[in-house]
C-alpha cells in the first residue's frame, strides 16, 4: 500500500493543467489568476488630501500668519487650484492638493467666520502632514498580483483599480460526482427500513464549491455493471474530474474498479495505508481525465475529498500549493493500527494564541453527524501510536 505522502505525489503528478481563458471582472472572483496585473497609474495618481479642512503653504505659517482668508473650495474630483499666497482652500478629503499648498490644517482645529479661517491658538502645523503622496502605494506599471493566487473580494478592487474588465484566469474544471448502490435513496424520495438517505454525494459537491469549483453535477447509480460502465463513459466524456463514492473495497457488488478498467481508465493505485478511507481508488481516463473512487463511508469520502481531491483541482488550476497548518492536540490520542490516522477534530483558540485541536469521536466511518461538529482533521502518522495533549500535528480545514 502506498503511504498518504505517496498517493499524493501521484495524484498531483497525474493532474493536467486546465487551460486558460479571459473571464469578466464580475465573475473572477475565485478563479485562479492566470497572468500579471500590473498597475495603470500611479496609486494614489496625485498629491491625496486625507482629511477635511483646509490647504495652505507651510511658509505662510512659519512666517507667523494665523488668519487665512478662504480663497475657494475643493471637492474631491474638482481639478487642482493654485493657491494665492497668505490665503487657504477649503478642502475635502480625498482631493487633490492644491498647486502651491503643502499644509492641511484638519477642520477640527480651525474656526470660519465671515470667509477667514483662524487655526486654533497653539495649533502647530506640519507641512506634508495629512498628504498621501503621489505614487506612494505604487507608481505605474508595477506588478500588483502574480499568476497562481485565487482571485479575492480584495483582489477585484486591485484588478479593477488597474483599469481592467477582465482578466486571465483558468478554466473553472468540470467535476462529476458518481453515488454508487442500491441501497441509497435521495432526500424527498420514499425510503424503506432497509435503505439509507444519500449523503455523500451533495456533502462532496458542497465540500468542492467551498474551495471555488463550482461547476459540479451529481449523479446516483445502483450496482449494475452496465449501467455503470455506460453512465460513467459519459461522464468521463464531460468532465475533467470524476469523482465516485463507494463501490471500491472487496465486497461481491464492488464493481468500481473493474467498471473503470473496463472503459479504458489506467490505475495509479487503489489503497492507501490511511484511516479513514484506506479503500480509496485512483486512474487515469482515456482523454487525460482524473477519476477518484472513494470510499462510501461518510467520513472516509470526505477525508478522501478533502485530502486528495482539493489539492489536486488546486494544481490543475494553477494555484500553488498551500502552506502547512500546524495545531496543537488539545488532549491525549492513542491509534494502535500501523496507518496515518486523519482524527476529526474541532477548534479552539488559547488565551496565548495557540490553535488547539480537540478530537471529536466518530462512532464508525460512517457518522457523518459527529463530522458536523468539526472543523477539519489532523495527521497522526503511523510512526507512532500515543499522541500526548500538546504534541503539534498537520491540520486540514474543511
Amino acid at each position: 500500500m502506498l503511504t498518504t505522502t505517496e498517493a499524493l505525489d501521484r495524484v498531483l503528478a497525474a493532474m493536467p493543467e486546465l487551460p486558460v481563458e479571459s473571464v469578466a471582472l464580475r465573475d473572477a472572483h475565485g478563479r485562479v489568476l492566470r497572468q500579471v496585473v500590473a498597475a495603470e497609474r500611479d496609486q494614489p495618481p496625485f498629491d491625496r488630501v486625507m482629511m477635511d479642512g483646509i490647504a495652505i503653504a507651510h511658509r505662510d505659517f512659519t512666517n507667523g500668519t494665523r488668519r487665512f482668508p478662504v480663497q475657494c473650495t475643493q471637492m474631491a474630483g474638482d481639478p487642482a487650484v493654485e493657491l494665492a499666497p497668505g490665503k487657504a482652500i477649503e478642502i475635502m478629503t480625498g482631493a487633490s492638493l492644491p498647486v502651491n499648498a503643502d499644509c492641511i490644517v484638519p477642520v477640527e482645529r480651525i474656526t470660519v467666520d465671515q470667509g477667514v479661517a483662524t487655526l486654533d491658538e497653539g495649533y502647530e502645523a506640519e507641512a506634508a502632514r495629512f498628504i498621501h503622496p503621489r505614487a506612494s502605494d505604487h507608481a505605474a506599471g508595477s506588478r500588483l498580483l502574480a499568476p497562481g493566487r485565487r482571485i479575492s473580494p480584495l483582489d477585484i478592487a486591485v484588478i479593477a483599480s488597474a483599469g481592467m474588465t477582465s482578466v486571465d484566469a483558468s478554466r473553472s474544471p468540470v467535476v462529476r460526482v458518481i453515488s454508487t448502490g442500491n441501497e441509497l435513496v435521495a432526500a424527498g424520495e420514499d425510503i424503506e427500513p432497509h435503505q439509507v438517505r444519500l449523503s455523500n454525494g451533495p456533502a462532496i459537491q458542497a465540500l468542492l464549491a467551498r474551495h471555488g469549483y463550482p461547476d459540479c453535477e451529481h449523479d446516483h447509480l445502483v450496482d449494475e455493471r452496465a449501467l455503470l460502465r455506460e453512465r460513467i463513459s459519459a461522464h468521463l466524456d464531460e468532465a475533467d474530474v470524476v469523482i465516485l463514492s463507494g463501490g471500491v473495497s472487496m465486497g461481491k457488488a464492488d464493481y468500481v474498479p473493474d467498471v473503470l478498467a473496463e472503459i479504458g481508465v489506467e490505475v495509479s493505485f487503489h489503497r492507501i495505508s490511511q484511516r479513514p478511507g484506506k479503500p480509496m481508488w485512483f486512474g487515469t481516463g482515456p482523454g487525460g481525465q482524473a477519476v477518484f473512487a472513494l470510499p462510501g463511508n461518510p467520513v472516509s469520502a470526505l477525508v478522501c475529498c478533502r485530502q486528495y481531491v482539493i489539492p489536486a483541482l488546486a494544481k490543475a488550476s494553477g494555484a500553488p500549493a498551500a502552506p502547512p497548518e500546524f495545531a496543537s492536540l488539545a488532549s491525549d490520542v492513542a491509534f494502535q493500527p500501523d496507518l496515518t490516522c486523519f482524527q476529526p477534530v474541532r477548534l479552539v483558540s488559547s488565551a496565548a494564541g495557540q490553535v488547539l485541536a480537540i478530537p471529536v469521536k466518530t462512532n464508525t466511518s460512517g457518522d457523518f453527524t459527529a463530522l458536523s461538529a468539526t472543523d477539519g482533521y489532523v495527521e497522526l502518522p503511523r510512526e507512532q501510536s500515543l499522541f500526548p495533549a500538546g504534541t503539534s500535528v498537520f491540520l486540514y480545514r474543511w
